[in-house]
């Protein structure tokens, strides 16, 4: 079978594996059909110190396929059935699994495409528990987006921050592929969504998309249209993931008692920020890594329901390395998705 390997920083090669054996007790096959990239898979591909890993490397993190064969003991799938799967392999025992906080498993044993063998193969087997059926009616394509993108973005603004109809709420990066999903998931409910762009043309894209008002953060200071359009309010939430960059202008962005949410710091892992402001304006900062498997299947409700998300652009299995680039670059709206 194909499968995408990174032999070293930034090179990959597409060779020929076995193809997996009959799947084990509480495993199913699945027959990838799509893949989504992620600023895990460029950071993968760049090399990163902190990345306990062997390669030759099997990339790709998130992903979608078709069951060809399931194992004894499986009950939720059968051959034909289209699932979504979930790339951290968690043990499925401890406290935190138990209670469905996946993400906060205490025994993972890595990501998949970073850590460990990912999902850029034409089949694998994987534990039924780390599976979500997709509901008819959603193409491979946009599916390919739930188990990483929409999860994440479920977890930030609905678990964590607790967005309610109504609110008012800063996105960062509106081209970016969580920055899309979080306008859309925000308008669905009915928010005031003021979002960030580098351009002329993303902002106009994101106005399209359904964003009330879009501030080009080249040419304007972010924090000071936003304490504009609020009338010197601020926000209620923040959905942060940009980092050292956009953090202290975010803080400036927020109402007193307001919640920031984040899970990314592509632009620097450092801040200083001003204590007092924090504790006399109770502002609540929240961290969020990944999502429960749970937050997959949420997230696909919401795309059931009309809530797609946006596609940049596809590049078959070959052309893996040509869509990281694209993504690298930032040149992206949305979500560049591998098909098989």
């Amino acid at each position: 079978m194909r499968a995408l390997q990174l032999v070293s920083d930034r090179e990959l090669i597409l060779t020929d594996l076995p193809a997996p054996g009959a799947p084990e007790p509480g495993e199913v096959q699945v027959s990838v059909k799509a893949l989504a990239l992620n600023h895990i898979d460029v950071w993968g591909w760049r090399g990163m110190a902190f990345a306990k890993r062997k390669m030759p490397l099997v990339v790709g993190a998130e992903a979608v396929g078709e069951v060809t064969a399931i194992g004894e003991g499986v009950t939720r799938f059968k051959p034909g059935s289209k699932v979504a799967m979930y790339g951290a392999l968690t043990c499925g025992q401890c406290k935190m699994c138990r209670q469905g906080r996946d993400n906060l498993c205490e025994e993972v044993a890595g990501v998949m495409g970073f850590h460990v063998d990912g999902f850029a193969r034409d089949q694998l087997n994987i534990k039924e528990r780390l599976c979500v059926p997709i509901p008819d009616g959603i193409s491979w394509t946009d599916a390919a987006t739930a188990p990483v993108t929409f999860s994440t973005v479920e977890h930030m603004l609905f678990d964590n921050a607790k967005l309610e109809p109504g609110e008012t709420i800063l996105v960062h990066a509106a081209g970016s592929g969580i920055g899309t999903v979080a306008i859309r998931m925000a308008k669905e409910i009915g928010c005031t969504v003021i979002t960030t762009a580098g351009d002329d043309e993303k902002c106009a894209k994101a106005l399209a998309l359904g964003a009330d008002h879009v501030i080009n953060y080249k040419t304007d200071r972010f924090e000071h249209e936003v304490r504009k359009i609020t009338k010197k309010k601020g926000v209620d939430v923040v959905f942060e993931h940009v980092g050292a960059e956009t953090w202290n202008g975010s803080l400036l962005s927020m109402k007193p008692g307001a919640r920031l949410v984040t899970c990314g710091s592509t632009s620097g892992v450092s801040v200083n920020m001003n204590l007092m402001q924090l504790f006399q304006r109770q502002y609540r900062i929240i961290g969020s890594f990944g999502a429960p498997i749970r937050a997959i299947a949420d997230g696909l409700k919401r795309m059931e329901r009309g809530v797609k998300p946006v596609i940049d652009s596809e590049f078959p299995l070959e052309q893996f390395g040509a869509g990281l680039e694209r993504l690298e670059t930032r040149r992206v709206f949305g979500k560049v998705v591998i098909t098989f």
